[in-house]
């Protein structure tokens, strides 16, 4: 499930999780990638496009499409930039990633303005990028925007086969959209090559090692770089901390973070009953359910300004489980949909039609690193099978979950993608520099199918460290964070030895530092500025609940693009 949370107080999380060994011949996790690019980023102003303050200065990273290759195909990739305040404390460049797969953090050097932020951002210059595939990096489409952004849409906790049906044929067809988009480069957008880009970047960055903080996704990806590069690492922050088990890459994932949202949404219908005096949506969590399960019904009969259904709907209340400061809003929207005043809803789950782009790309790069980065099933009864189990126990998220992943499971192997490739190859035969890339592709193409035949399909990275190999590093999780359960966290603690981990007991905010917790915010600030590690585990009580018509501020909940 793609994460969309809060991180500290703007930008956005994109969940959850999870990556890969190289796809469609990258060279295998053992090896060694190229060495990084020598020259350094040429920083200067940002296209009008990235909307960003003249502040800010952007830069482009060249990176090669195939690691396998580096001297073949190459993408570019937008870096942002903001310089430390305090030239005389500075220790070097901070790089962000807040997730995904399909999350940009473009907008990150902002975040040194932020009174949180502000000691940090002394020390440290503040670097944003987009991902290989997001944005105007290599960008990575599936589907027409407007298909992808139509509205009403249904959402069903225990679908019948006829929607089962078509819910199939969808996700078929997106997956093909995606071939025919990308083309022989689709293998190549996964979570190893995100790795390597990392590593590019850092040395573009005249780097000698690398300071990294990832949330969500951000997590997985960055272990992967640790397990590959741990002698360029100089301190890492992991919030929010994907399960990088290979058995759970990706398919297991899922369906664990499914009853994870489950819980959480019982969070949130708990504490609506506790303020039933505020919003008269019943004293229990049984009955604020039926209260929701009311409105999204009279959404799928008559959608609400002709666009927002019973889809609409779940995709708004999904929020409550990434972040508190969602739960007075969505209490009030329901509250107001159900006694007569529609506005709050309105404002709070109509589609926004100058976001469709950039939704659809978001959507397009996060299917394609979690079909590229671990072998799914392609059996649809193993698929009906386990998320009708699930829905049993937890019908609030499950099947929306499996329906997003669904293309995965009509997703090309290896050699189809190498094929794909070949033909792509060929319809640039008549360019005047085609015919070494032409053999070049041809015996890749051979290459790949003599591996599949041999070695079948690759799996997931095993991420782990030797003891003392990788500098100290701090995870940061909350107990209850639905996204990322906090399984996640004691797994990625076991495969790198040294870590910390800081927990925030009783919440269920995905994205911890620099938040609403001082405790957490404490310990990531000393370990960034001073390198101070905790203990092996230490414990952080959690924030305070919101209240009642508590409204959250723009820059609170902001979630540009998603």
């Amino acid at each position: 499930m793609r994460a969309l949370a809060l991180y500290g107080t703007i930008g956005s999380l994109l969940v959850t999780a999870l990556a890969t060994a190289p796809a469609g011949g990258a060279t295998g996790a053992a090896a060694a990638p190229p060495a990084p690019v020598p020259h350094r980023i040429e920083f200067g102003r940002c296209a009008a496009v990235e909307h960003l303050p003249s502040t800010v200065e952007c830069g482009r990273l060249t990176v090669p499409l195939d690691y396998a290759r580096p001297d073949g195909k190459k993408i570019h990739l937008t870096v942002s930039r903001i310089r430390a305040t305090a030239r005389g404390e500075r220790q070097g460049a901070l790089v962000f990633n807040p997730g995904g797969p399909g999350a940009s953090s473009m907008e990150f050097p902002l975040y040194g303005g932020l009174p949180k932020w502000r000691k940090v951002a002394r020390a440290y210059d503040f670097v944003g990028y987009a991902p290989r595939g997001v944005g105007r990096s290599a960008p990575l489409s599936c589907q027409n925007p407007k298909e992808f952004a139509k509205a009403p849409t249904d959402s069903r906790m225990h679908p019948d086969a006829a929607f089962k049906r078509q819910k199939r044929a969808e996700a078929r067809e997106y997956a093909r959209g995606c071939v025919r988009r990308a083309g022989g480069d689709l293998p190549y957008y996964n979570s190893v090559n995100n790795a390597r880009d990392l590593d590019m970047l850092r040395a573009a960055l005249g780097e000698k090692k690398l300071t990294f903080m990832g949330a969500s996704y951000g997590t997985y990806f960055g272990a992967v770089y640790a397990t590959l590069f741990p002698g360029h690492v100089r301190r890492m922050i992991f919030d929010s901390v994907v399960n990088p088990a290979p058995r759970k890459i990706w398919y297991q994932n899922n369906l664990d973070q499914d009853v994870a949202f489950e819980r959480r949404w019982g969070d949130w219908l708990g504490w609506v009953a506790r303020h039933h005096a505020h919003y008269h949506l019943g004293t229990t969590k049984k009955a604020v359910q039926q209260a929701y399960n009311k409105a999204a019904g009279k959404l799928r009969r008559t959608p609400l300004n002709g666009k927002i259904g019973a889809g609409q709907l779940q995709s708004a209340f999904l929020k409550t489980g990434y972040n508190d400061a969602f739960w007075p809003m969505r209490a009030e929207a329901l509250a107001g949909y159900l006694h007569g005043n529609p506005k709050p809803l309105i404002a709070q789950a109509l589609p926004r039609d100058t976001g469709a782009a950039a939704d659809e790309n978001s959507n397009a790069v996060y299917t394609a690193v979690e079909c590229n980065d671990a072998p799914w099933p392609h059996d649809w009864r193993t698929w009906n099978r386990d998320n009708t189990e699930i829905a049993r126990i937890a019908p609030f998220e499950t099947w929306d979950n499996a329906w997003m992943n669904l293309p995965c499971a009509y997703w090309p192997d290896r050699p189809a993608s190498a094929a794909a490739e070949l033909d792509d190859a060929v319809r640039r035969a008549d360019h005047p520099a085609a015919g070494r890339d032409l053999a070049d592709v041809a015996g890749h193409v051979a290459r790949t199918r003599i591996d599949d035949v041999l070695h079948g399909r690759r799996g997931p990275l095993d991420v782990h460290t030797e003891p003392g190999a990788l500098p100290p590093v701090l995870l940061l999780a909350a107990e209850r964070d639905a996204a990322t359960p906090y399984r996640g966290a004691l797994e990625l603690q076991r495969r790198l030895p040294g870590s910390s981990l800081v927990t925030e007991n009783g919440a269920g905010t995905h994205g911890v530092a620099f938040n609403d917790n001082a405790c957490v915010t404490k310990y990531a600030e000393a370990y960034l500025l001073h390198g101070k590690i905790p203990a092996h585990k230490v414990y952080c009580a959690p924030r305070a609940e919101p209240l009642p018509g508590q409204q959250a501020t723009r820059a609170q909940h902001a979630l540009p693009g998603k």
